[in-house]
């Protein structure tokens, strides 16, 4: 984009206004409560709608809708189902939290790790969420430096600096609160963006147009649709954003949110597949961010609403993550070692936010593949799935929770270096090997898991 046209200071002055209304609309919050538990001046806890839109938009991230788009694009309606199937970890965490608040008590999942499974195990999953956030900084700063500029360009990189300052700010403003309650907005925005995006694309093509690009065929993308359906078993407890969000209000209330934001979410992602739909009926050439350049080969008008709705979206996915780094690295981890900060935490927390606005973005800077924050986190973390949903149905031990969580753990770092034998592949699909890998993986996550208190039960 050229930085000197008007069109360009358009768009420049529209990452400014809305980083000043953002801030607007974030309190200054200083109490420990507002701060990390997004409690009002009053010490409430967050209101039912208010906490379901959180949960709803800052699950939207701003990669997802990109990748949703470009799966469209590639494998059509079956492309975009297999990406909606991740927000069915959404309820599924939702009921799980609510059985470990009702059953066990909990009160976090550092917390209760701790508590049942050991020092180590709070400590290794702490190390997990730390590389999920640190994940989270640069996939979302980079799909908006997309929209300003080509992959490792000026404009590009400007554009995602501003952005992350501009949501580092509010961010530390008010912590939590400030992410819940600009969240709202937020969702508005997207819900009306999405809405005018597709009016824009869908009216051009009938239903059995938008069907004919898909194939049900394992290596016409059901392939990647079985993975994200055993993913969703345990990519939600390694996301601090969504599990943050089950420990703040009443668990029934919780668990209702959970459920409605799931469906919210499943459906948005679906609906925004269908831009890389038209995409591909249009013949558009394939890239690594369809959504914008499908906005660029129409109106400005388009680009400037597709813009809003990456930056919406990016934005409620960005400060939760500052806001749950404060938390995690301000409260949780001292109370590990024993130390409650008080009031200190805050500040512990704030700059832990300012370390990875810096440090996280540096990939962005490097240029790397957005969709490889998903499907590779997500299989580390499946020996998570049989820790928390079989924990009380059978003995839970600390080398069940090792054998699981180091299983998972070691398969997506073999994944990544193409450690895996091509034996493991289920189908002949692009994603034939990360389907086995997970499948494969999961059962003997589940084994691990259950072996130690099995042996420990026959004796």
């Amino acid at each position: 984009m050229d930085m000197t046209s008007w069109t360009g200071l358009f768009f420049w002055g529209f990452l400014i206004f809305y980083g000043a209304a953002m801030l607007a609309l974030s309190p200054r919050s200083v109490t420990l409560g507002g701060f990390f538990e997004g409690q009002d001046k009053y010490g409430r806890s967050v209101a039912p709608w208010l906490l379901t839109s959180s949960i709803f938009i800052s699950r939207i991230f701003a990669k997802s809708v990109t990748n949703a788009a470009n799966l469209g694009a590639s494998y059509g309606l079956v492309g975009g189902l297999a990406y909606a199937m991740y927000w069915l970890s959404i309820p599924l965490t939702g009921f799980v939290i609510y059985r470990l608040r009702r059953r066990f008590a909990a009160t976090g999942l550092v917390s209760f790790l701790s508590s049942h499974y050991g020092h180590a195990a709070a400590l290794a999953f702490t190390a997990a969420i730390l590389i999920r956030l640190f994940n989270e900084v640069w996939s979302n700063t980079a799909v908006v430096g997309g929209y300003y500029g080509t992959s490792g360009s000026a404009e590009f990189i400007a554009a995602a600096l501003l952005f992350t300052a501009v949501t580092l700010g509010y961010s530390l403003r008010g912590g939590l609160r400030s992410s819940i309650l600009t969240d709202a907005a937020q969702m508005a925005i997207f819900i009306v963006a999405l809405i005018w995006v597709l009016g824009l694309v869908l009216p051009q093509h009938t239903a059995a147009e938008l069907s004919s690009t898909s194939h049900w065929s394992l290596n016409a993308g059901v392939d990647l649709l079985l993975v994200a359906g055993l993913q969703a078993l345990s990519y939600g407890f390694h996301d601090p954003v969504l599990t943050d969000r089950g420990f703040i209000s009443e668990e029934r209330t919780m668990r209702r949110a959970f459920l409605l934001a799931g469906i919210l979410g499943f459906v948005s992602i679906l609906a925004f597949s269908l831009i890389g739909v038209h995409a591909q009926l249009t013949g558009l050439p394939a890239s690594e961010n369809v959504p914008a350049a499908l906005a660029k080969t129409m109106s400005i008008g388009a680009l400037l609403v597709m813009t809003v709705v990456m930056v919406s979206a990016a934005g409620s996915t960005l400060d939760s993550t500052f806001s749950s780094l404060a938390k995690l690295v301000g409260r949780e981890l001292p109370l590990l070692a024993g130390r409650d900060l008080g009031a200190r935490a805050i500040g512990l927390g704030m700059a832990a936010m300012v370390l990875f606005a810096l440090l996280g973005n540096l990939p962005m800077i490097a240029g790397t593949d957005i969709l490889k924050a998903t499907t590779i986190s997500g299989t580390m973390v499946i020996g998570l799935a049989p820790v928390f949903i079989l924990h009380g149905l059978t003995t839970p031990t600390r080398l069940g929770f090792h054998l699981s969580f180091w299983t998972g753990l070691c398969l997506g770092i073999a994944l990544t270096l193409d450690w895996i034998p091509p034996s493991w592949a289920i189908g002949d699909g692009k994603y034939a090997l990360l389907l086995g890998t997970n499948l494969y993986g999961l059962l003997l996550c589940t084994q691990g898991y259950l072996l130690p208190g099995w042996l420990r039960g026959c004796h």
